[in-house]
């Protein structure tokens, strides 16, 4: 007796623009981890969501995710077409840069990545760049999405965003790094801590150690390491927010960003400890996939963010110069 193959569907034919759609939709929903996380990304609703993954489940003829009480799953396949999505748009992305080049003409998307918080710091010029960016590709769309300084690495290495802002505390040998300015950090303690109200002349680096400490989860600064080699911190957060609120907690101490505490500290709710001695300074950094593909818009924006964050920039603007 004669077996016949059983064919099976797939993708044939041309890929149209509503499959790319589609797909958009489907890695935003891979991404962000599900599709009520994916609402505020796309700016739809949870049901339009829902229909564009039935037909793109239909298009291919696969099941591409679970979804129940036990959260967002991808099955087998929805991993695979996931890699194979994410490398279609890097394809296209590589296509607009080959068009960018014949035509000298900056269209497309930059995709950055900011480490939180750098909006209170004055020595971050960012949206100084990001207006010049501007001024010479009217005509690039801007997606711009804030994080940890892991999280903004992860981005650039996996190749969702081209140029990312972090404070440089470690060397990876994937990421390029650029110098932009530097951010002072002092030890603070809140106001309900055992130690506020201790008089300056009675702080000591031996009282200090007997406290407990919050640190960024990302690091832990060779400052700290050096003044405290034998202290184990008590807390840790994914950001200078959440160091912030736990020493507001009156219950940690940690280092902060002296213009993101200076609020807090007119407030009198935050105090500085030995500011003479415990403090540092922190390098930011932009940062780039070193083995990237050549792209005229990451470079042309790092070179307006370079440019903005030079000495040469900064002594204009203190003068009133352009």
């Amino acid at each position: 007796m004669e077996t016949k193959a059983v064919k099976r569907k797939g993708l044939y034919g041309k890929v149209s623009d509503m499959d790319i759609h589609l797909l958009r939709v489907f890695r935003t929903v891979v991404e962000c981890g599900g599709f009520s996380a994916a609402e505020v990304e796309l700016n739809v609703g949870r049901s339009a969501i829902s229909r564009y993954m039935k037909d793109l489940e239909i298009r291919l003829d696969l099941r591409l995710c679970m979804r129940g009480r036990s959260g967002f799953t991808l099955t087998d396949h929805g991993r695979v077409v996931y890699d194979a999505t994410r490398q279609l748009f890097l394809d296209l992305e590589r296509f607009r840069t080959a068009v960018n080049a014949a035509h000298s003409r900056l269209v497309g998307t930059l995709t950055l990545s900011l480490t939180d918080d750098i909006i209170t710091d004055t020595n971050a010029r960012t949206s100084v760049a990001l207006a010049r960016f501007h001024e010479i590709a009217p005509d690039v769309r801007i997606d711009l999405n804030v994080g940890s300084p892991n999280e903004v690495e992860r981005a650039v290495i996996e190749g969702r965003a081209l140029v990312g802002v972090v404070p440089f505390h470690h060397q990876l040998p994937a990421v390029q790094y650029f110098h932009l300015y530097d951010e002072t950090q002092f030890l603070y303690c809140g106001a309900g801590h055992d130690i506020f109200h201790v008089a300056d002349a009675d702080l000591s680096v031996d009282l200090i150690r007997d406290q407990d400490f919050v640190v960024p989860g990302y690091t832990l600064n060779a400052k700290f390491q050096a003044l405290f080699p034998d202290k184990s911190p008590a807390a840790r957060t994914n950001k200078i927010e959440g160091v912030t609120t736990l020493i507001l907690s009156g219950k940690y101490i940690g280092f902060v960003p002296e213009q993101f505490a200076q609020r807090w500290v007119g407030e009198n709710r935050l105090r500085s400890l030995l500011p003479r001695s415990l403090f540092f300074h922190s390098p930011f950094v932009a940062i780039t996939h070193k083995d990237a593909q050549p792209n005229l818009l990451r470079d042309a924006f790092l070179a307006e963010l370079r440019t903005a964050h030079s000495r040469t920039y900064r002594e204009k603007k203190g003068s009133g110069l352009e």
